[in-house]
């Protein structure tokens, strides 16, 4: 992960971490702990890897023993890691430490509460961009690692069509051939609200179809057109997204879509509870 290093250092940049006030205060500096990281909750681990090199940054003598990896399930009482070390280092690196690991750890659990929700249905579900600036290329880590899938990384990596595109664009079709001329592997995706636009994105032959903030009932109709002109040729994706919720995720799961995209993965996640217990050595 190429921003990781770059996190890290404004992360302990912005902690003062060697500017630790009650540490040199209270702590002698010869001191060696030993720290046990704890699971508060039950959830889904991610961040491990993370957490060893905020320790490391500061202090590359910490010695770190992993007992559980990334994707690793977890239960309250479960020990994680251990670390052992100059106290002043472990005390200087553990709240960024864990902002990092909490973090990623609650994005990981809620994506695994979907896929408990809708397990035994086809549709996977899918993360968006809707990510702190500067971390979705961890938060996305996260959400695989609680088994998830992500979608486009960018601007970059996939052509999507939104309503706001829609109004700007004269002869979509003739737009979409163009495209593909230009860009031969990047993929197509529409948003569509009604009828009309599912027409017209399916003369487009989109390679996803987006079904943006649409009822139960709308859904429906929108899936049978779709399938109704699917061809052994042709078969676009269906994709669910806007609003969807662990309440009606379920619902929509229940549907004949291939892809369920969630904002509330990485956008409204709670951080997971976990805990460094120190022992002074």
């Amino acid at each position: 992960m190429k921003n990781i290093d770059i996190l890290i250092k404004l992360a302990l940049k912005e902690d003062g971490v060697f500017k630790d006030i009650t540490t040199k205060a209270f702590i002698p500096k010869d001191k060696k702990a030993k720290a046990i990281l704890f699971a508060k909750k039950s959830g889904i681990l991610c961040g491990v890897v993370i957490f060893a090199k905020v320790f490391k940054s500061i202090d590359k003598n910490c010695k770190i023993t992993l007992k559980l990896k990334d994707g690793a399930k977890i239960k309250k009482g479960d020990k994680i890691l251990e670390v052992y070390g100059a106290a002043k280092s472990i005390f200087a690196a553990e709240r960024t430490a864990l902002n990092f690991l909490q973090y990623l750890s609650g994005i990981a659990t809620l994506t695994n509460s979907f896929l408990q929700t809708v397990k035994n249905c086809k549709a996977k579900i899918y993360d968006t961009r809707k990510t702190l600036p500067g971390y979705r290329e961890l938060a996305k880590y996260a959400v695989r690692c609680g088994g998830g899938y992500n979608h486009r990384m960018g601007l970059y990596d996939m052509a999507l069509i939104k309503d706001n595109h829609l109004k700007l664009t004269k002869d979509l079709t003739t737009k979409v051939k163009n495209f593909r001329e230009k860009y031969k592997k990047i993929p197509v995706e529409i948003e569509c609200e009604t009828i009309q636009d599912v027409i017209q994105a399916l003369d487009t032959n989109a390679d996803i179809i987006m079904l943006d903030n649409t009822s139960i009932d709308n859904t429906k109709k929108m899936i049978k057109l779709i399938r109704n002109n699917s061809t052994a040729q042709y078969k676009p994706q269906i994709e669910i997204s806007g609003g969807v919720n662990l309440k009606t995720v379920k619902s929509f799961s229940k549907l004949d879509v291939d892809r369920i995209s969630i904002g509330m993965l990485t956008h409204s996640v709670s951080a997971l509870d976990l805990s460094l217990e120190i022992i002074i050595k």
